[in-house]
């Protein structure tokens, strides 16, 4: 987002006030602590303010100067928190008009669940991983039954791709693995609609990982490793509970890496 952007809308819309909550909104933006730079807690305030005053994708939003004066905080702070939501795809800035709610067309992403999702909340996050759970032990429950000769190398290939990011520390590549590995496996049930699923899921989860996480591997990345090497041998082995099993395991121990290092980042 460029600085004329904000400079050539002088009135946004108004966020409602919240009377119930006037404490909340009057405050200052947190200042950054040794876990979260200032602008991450901004993009978490944004969305917050976003949710709770009931925008919709495709609704105008305050300026950057209103956002700021609400926030307590600096307008090149909201400007960086800007670009981390636009790059997330909740926040879409139109050059000369101003921010807009981004218009998502995903899945889960749309109108209700658009504005809906906040990265950071754990309620939201055991919600999300709930729902991964329940779609990807039944994907991974058909591939064991399902999957072809390439669809195995595919799911193979993507959990070395995972291994290698872990053994070098190079957290992209580590993502880039996880993403192909769980959906090399969904692809693998034959199921268009679970693939659309754990698609739309784990995009929802990449916004946890870049405002909560901030993009890191996480303590769980060995045990992940080891994990994807039990699903990928339970799936090649054509057994699909002992699939099922293995999956619901690395999910459950992924959510609880995600409520550890969330509530070290909220907390410290």
């Amino acid at each position: 987002m460029t600085h004329d952007e904000g400079d050539e809308v002088e009135h946004g819309t108004s966020l409602p006030t919240m009377t119930d909550e006037p404490a909340r909104d009057q405050q200052a933006a947190p200042a950054a602590d040794a876990y979260r730079p200032g602008y991450e807690l901004v993009a978490e305030r944004i969305l917050l303010l976003i949710a709770e005053s009931g925008l919709r994708p495709g609704d105008r939003m305050p300026t950057e100067n209103e956002l700021a004066a609400r926030l307590g905080t600096s307008r090149s702070m909201v400007r960086e928190a800007v670009k981390i939501l636009s790059a997330i795809g909740r926040v879409r800035a139109q050059k000369g008009r101003g921010l807009y709610v981004a218009d998502d067309e995903g899945m889960l992403g749309s109108a209700r669940w658009g504005g809906f999702f906040l990265p950071t909340d754990l309620d939201h996050v055991y919600m999300l991983f709930e729902f991964r759970r329940a779609q990807e032990t039944a994907a991974s429950r058909l591939a064991a039954t399902r999957a072809t000769p390439a669809e195995l190398r595919a799911i193979e290939t993507a959990a070395e791709t995972c291994r290698q990011g872990h053994v070098t520390g190079e957290a992209s590549l580590f993502d880039r693995g996880d993403d192909e590995f769980h959906l090399a496996i969904a692809a693998a049930s034959h199921n268009q609609f679970l693939v659309a699923a754990v698609r739309e899921a784990r995009r929802l989860q990449r916004q946890s990982n870049i405002i909560g996480m901030h993009g890191t591997v996480g303590g769980h990345a060995p045990e992940a490793v080891e994990e994807h090497a039990a699903i990928l041998q339970a799936i090649r082995d054509g057994d699909p509970d002992v699939a099922a099993r293995a999956t619901a395991v690395h999910l459950d121990n992924t959510l609880e890496d995600y409520r550890h290092e969330i509530q070290r980042r909220l907390f410290g």
